[in-house]
């Protein structure tokens, strides 16, 4: 299927674009908050996903790759269709969705429209459950190569975070190395994490 579409943003509509590509033009269902960063006529890249059903063949289409991967778990959970991953999306960007998967902050997505507390509760402990498998924790402890010292559960909790964002356990243990989680919230690790450049 596609990876991404690379055209001209020819018409825009709430949770659609349309993006042409030689003349052709493919409508991508998208997030509000990839929406605002296009504007009609300029070049964009649109990373997409295709949802292949009986009766449709659906584009969605995201101005960054993380946002995309965020599409990808959160209609793998669940109860949870496209429309609603769109909902979350459009009112929680990647790094924020990963920050309320490590704090627990189910409030930052019920102010989704259309996502209630029980379906919000069950994509934070989802989500964390995924991403603690992605990252080897266990009953043993986190297993991150070069993760440092510090308190199990706030390390796990923004390792998870990060693995939520599509980090694999290298570069997570690259990126803890580099800040001081005794001496942050875990908000504020994920945070500092993500300025952490990537080699």
């Amino acid at each position: 299927m596609f990876y991404y579409l690379n055209g001209t943003a020819a018409a825009v509509e709430p949770y659609l674009a349309v993006i042409d590509c030689g003349g052709v033009g493919y409508a991508c269902n998208t997030s509000m908050r990839s929406l605002a960063s296009l504007k009609i006529g300029e070049k964009v890249k649109m990373y997409t996903y295709c949802h292949v059903r009986e009766d449709a063949f659906d584009i969605f289409g995201f101005v960054t790759q993380a946002e995309l991967n965020s599409f990808k778990l959160l209609i793998g959970i669940s109860g949870v269709g496209p429309k609603a991953a769109l909902s979350i999306l459009s009112s929680n960007s990647p790094e924020e969705l990963a920050s309320a998967v490590a704090a627990g902050n189910e409030k930052a997505l019920t102010v989704a429209p259309g996502i209630g507390k029980k379906l919000a509760q069950r994509i934070l402990l989802e989500l964390k459950d995924k991403a603690a498998e992605a990252i080897g924790v266990g009953t043993v402890g986190i297993n991150i190569p070069g993760a440092p010292a510090a308190d199990g559960t706030k390390t796990e909790d923004v390792a998870s975070a990060l693995a939520v964002l599509g980090y694999t356990p290298a570069e997570i243990g690259a990126v803890l190395k580099k800040i001081d989680l005794n001496s942050l919230t875990v908000e504020e690790a994920v945070r500092e994490a993500l300025r952490v450049p990537l080699k």
